[in-house]
């Protein structure tokens, strides 16, 4: 510092001031003046310590990364060093105005959420892959595991060659009323032999006695008697002898469920003497149906022989009886 009068540096001071009465006379610092001028140095020492705080980061901010790689070792030249071809060429070329960056765009808001989510929704499941096609081992393996599946054409086949049971019925029950139908006709004949050979005997026996008897028919007459089989008159031994009739048919015949009990059904019985049965006729108005009508039948000559003793003067070889159901 320069050398300088001592009143001079006194009245330049910071920490002095002169009297202003300009009597040059020092005046003393107060505590105000103290204050301040601390206040002046810290700020002043605030002020460079943030100049200095800017300019390390600017310095940090513009600092470049350095590439890698060998650098480049470039020679500047002037343009007026160039040739005036290549300066013309430099003119014609159009520099390109720097674009500006994009701007990024704002990203969108949002969206409020509902006050109650819904349900989230069931994924779909993709298909099932089908299988690859297995080898023949696989297969037979596998058809081997697998239980015997039925053959049902095969069985619907062999249900339809089978008749119904329906039809299987019917058929039994037609080859019984055949077996039924020759089993009468059988006995019809037995009978019909039988009565023809009783018919015989009867006839040889009444030669016979014709020829035994004495030629002279000096006796007087006797009184014919009833013929067997002509028919008597006595009602009371008639009845009698048709109720013997049908209790005795009754006895061998099952009523079918089809007649009710009381249904009456005329019918004319053909009979030798002794009761034996030649024929059995249904007349046409009887009122069972058809397997009523066989099964009396069948009864009249399972009845063989019919009841004789004890109604020879009321037998007669063709009797009409009017039958009727009851059970035994």
């Amino acid at each position: 510092m320069p050398a300088c009068r001592v009143r001079a540096c006194w009245a330049t001071s910071p920490t002095h001031r002169a009297n202003p009465s300009g009597d040059g006379a020092p005046v003393k610092q107060t505590r105000t003046d103290t204050g301040l001028a601390v206040a002046q140095a810290l700020l002043l020492h605030g002020a460079l310590l943030a100049l200095l705080l800017v300019g390390l980061h600017w310095s940090k901010a513009t600092s470049a990364e350095a590439a890698q790689g060998e650098p480049i070792e470039a020679e500047l030249i002037s343009a007026s060093d160039l040739s005036p071809a290549m300066q013309r060429a430099l003119q014609r070329t159009p520099v390109k105005p720097r674009q500006p960056p994009p701007k990024a765009e704002p990203k969108p808001l949002p969206e409020p959420l509902p006050d109650a989510l819904p349900p989230p929704a069931q994924r779909q499941l993709p298909p099932p892959v089908p299988d690859p096609a297995p080898t023949e081992q696989v297969r037979v393996q596998r058809d081997a595991a697998l239980p015997p599946v039925p053959n049902v054409r095969r069985e619907q086949e062999q249900q339809r060659r089978q008749p119904p049971q329906v039809e299987l019925d019917a058929q039994r029950e037609t080859e019984m009323e055949r077996q039924r139908q020759r089993q009468i006709e059988d006995l019809r004949r037995q009978r019909a032999q039988a009565a023809r050979t009783a018919s015989m005997a009867e006839q040889r026996a009444q030669q016979l006695a014709d020829a035994r008897a004495p030629a002279s028919n000096a006796a007087p007459p006797r009184r014919a008697q009833p013929t067997p089989g002509a028919g008597g008159t006595d009602p009371s031994l008639l009845a009698r002898y048709v109720a013997a009739l049908q209790h005795a048919i009754t006895r061998q015949w099952t009523r079918p469920d089809t007649i009710a009990l009381g249904q009456k059904c005329r019918m004319t019985i053909h009979q030798a003497p002794g009761g034996t049965v030649l024929n059995v006729e249904i007349s046409p108005s009887c009122s069972y149906d058809a397997q009523g009508r066989q099964s009396i039948e069948a009864a009249v000559f399972k009845a063989d022989p019919l009841p004789y003793a004890g109604f020879e003067t009321v037998f007669n070889r063709n009797l009409d009886i009017n039958f009727e159901a009851a059970d035994p």
